[in-house]
């Protein structure tokens, strides 16, 4: 007598090791809501939908209510039974903190890099220069975002202080929720966006640390702004 099976219970392919290729059901279920969280297809305040996202994937609900509690249990949404689960939207103090981490963070960086050097400095700002986040114009959105992450990242990198890069990564997610948030993608944001990286990379680029520090400020409130919040003391100042 043969027995039905759930989607997410049915045989997948396996390697020559006899390993799966395809994740558990849960983790599919967390990637895709997770992804469509930090990209902006999931906006703050909307009401997500257990069995839609269940139907979407081929899947029970019961991964998809794991994948719910985990993503609460991150502070991504807020879970009511028998409704769903709603986005969190992005804290104005959480926005802040961010970005005061991130201008310590990065502005350590732009000075661990011109004590190494002048050559150091022009080094890093011409890798920069080359980076797909001062060129935009054929990214998705959702790459859009990671470029943008990924070329802060690398001036934090290219310090040389493992602890402080460390440190700077476990705000990806962060960075990633609150630049599609403040809809950093579209037009004509975007071209702002990647003028900005421009600038900051060519500071850097020509040997200029303060300089490259005052684009770094000016790039961070641009961000907090188009959400409508104060940059703070720390951002705000002269």
């Amino acid at each position: 007598m043969s027995h039905a099976t759930s989607p997410e219970s049915e045989p997948t392919a396996r390697t020559s090791t006899g390993r799966t290729n395809s994740p558990p059901a849960a983790d599919r279920a967390y990637q895709h809501v997770k992804a469509g969280l930090l990209d902006g297809s999931y906006p703050d305040g909307a009401l997500l939908s257990e069995g839609e996202i269940a139907q979407s994937l081929q899947m029970s609900r019961t991964p998809v209510r794991e994948a719910f509690l985990q993503l609460q249990a991150e502070g991504f949404l807020r879970l009511y039974p028998k409704r769903g689960a709603l986005v969190v939207p992005v804290n104005p103090a959480e926005t802040q903190a961010l970005m005061e981490a991130r201008m310590a963070l990065e502005t350590f960086a732009i000075d661990k890099l011109a004590g190494q050097g002048t050559d150091m400095l022009r080094a890093v700002g011409h890798e920069l220069t080359e980076h797909p986040a001062c060129d935009a114009t054929d990214l998705s959105d959702a790459d859009m975002h990671e470029s943008d992450r990924a070329f802060h990242a690398h001036l934090v990198s290219a310090a040389g202080n493992s602890i402080v890069a460390d440190l700077y990564n476990t705000l990806r997610d962060r960075q990633l929720r609150i630049t599609s948030t403040a809809r950093t993608h579209e037009p004509p944001r975007r071209d702002t966006v990647t003028h900005q990286h421009t600038q900051l990379a060519e500071a850097i680029r020509d040997g200029d640390p303060e300089r490259a520090k005052t684009q770094l400020r000016e790039h961070l409130l641009h961000t907090v702004r188009a959400l409508g919040m104060s940059g703070g003391t720390f951002l705000e100042r002269d």
